[in-house]
């Protein structure tokens, strides 16, 4: 179990390998929860828009180890573009998921989804007020660290400058072929901890041959090798499954990929056109 921590720039530590449970049912969510621990993770991603907080919450309070070992993150939903909004759906959060205090909350978009790439508006002055709500909320001692997610520069610097609590996080899509170095070269710069989530690509990258040929060579999957990538990056990587099997090989990951492949796999190109899949390279899964 690849159990490496990293450090958020207010001191907290953070797992750099943590479980994704986008797709994961409530229903399903707190028995994956706890498999997952029994393998060794203790990170866990959850969100608003996930519809799975209560279960990943009972989860976490079933597992069977002290809540202060476990790492959780939630997300404030892109819809919630107000003070008044924002801090009501923490203190909802907190209510399903049934613990005391939350780890990591971040604004989940920047834009509402149904703009994601269909508008200029970038809502600066909306996302400052969401950020006031996180804030006071990390001043209350009900999250523990605060961050953003889908955020590009110009979204990073509406907040940074203005912001008495810099943000400490920005979840982004990150994976081989779809890799914005710039801008995790920029988080990283500004003390921001990277966060890459959907690192298989959405499972299409499994089937790149070159990728194949890799794996091969390393001796492990192609899953390994795309969430070894997303740690040789310096980022906290999210592989989402409820699969118990899958999670023991997601996180089998001690390898180390040479200098000259990881220069290959940063050139890696684009392999599908998402379409309207309802993916957006560049700001990531829809939630």
């Amino acid at each position: 179990m690849y159990d490496k921590m990293m450090t958020l720039s207010n001191g907290v530590q953070i797992p750099q390998m943590a479980l994704g449970t986008w797709f994961i049912a409530d229903d399903k969510a707190a028995e994956a929860v706890r498999e997952a621990v029994k393998i060794g993770y203790r990170h866990f991603d959850t969100a608003q828009a996930y519809g799975n907080e209560r279960g990943v919450g009972e989860g976490v309070r079933t597992a069977g180890i002290p809540r202060e070992e476990i790492f959780v993150t939630s997300k404030v939903a892109a819809e919630n573009k107000s003070y008044e909004s924002a801090a009501a759906s923490i203190d909802e959060s907190l209510e399903k998921l049934g613990l005391d205090y939350i780890d990591l909350m971040i604004i989940h978009s920047p834009q509402p989804w149904k703009e994601v790439n269909q508008s200029d508006n970038r809502y600066f002055a909306e996302n400052r007020e969401v950020w006031r709500a996180l804030t006071d909320a990390y001043k209350a001692g009900k999250v523990k660290a605060i961050g953003i997610s889908n955020f590009l520069q110009e979204d990073i610097d509406n907040l940074y400058d203005w912001a008495e609590v810099k943000p400490m996080v920005n979840q982004i899509l990150c994976h081989v072929s779809n890799s914005p170095l710039d801008l995790i070269d920029y988080c990283q710069k500004k003390d921001i901890v990277v966060e890459a989530y959907s690192p298989m690509g959405h499972g299409e990258i499994m089937k790149q041959p070159e990728l194949v040929e890799m794996a091969k060579k390393y001796g492990v999957t192609v899953a390994q090798l795309c969430i070894r990538y997303d740690i040789q990056l310096g980022t906290v990587v999210l592989p989402k499954t409820a699969n118990p099997e899958h999670m023991k090989t997601n996180a089998d990951v001690d390898f180390v990929i040479s200098d000259e492949d990881m220069e290959t796999l940063k050139n890696v190109k684009v392999i599908k056109d998402y379409g309207d899949s309802g993916v957006f390279p560049v700001y990531g899964g829809k939630i």
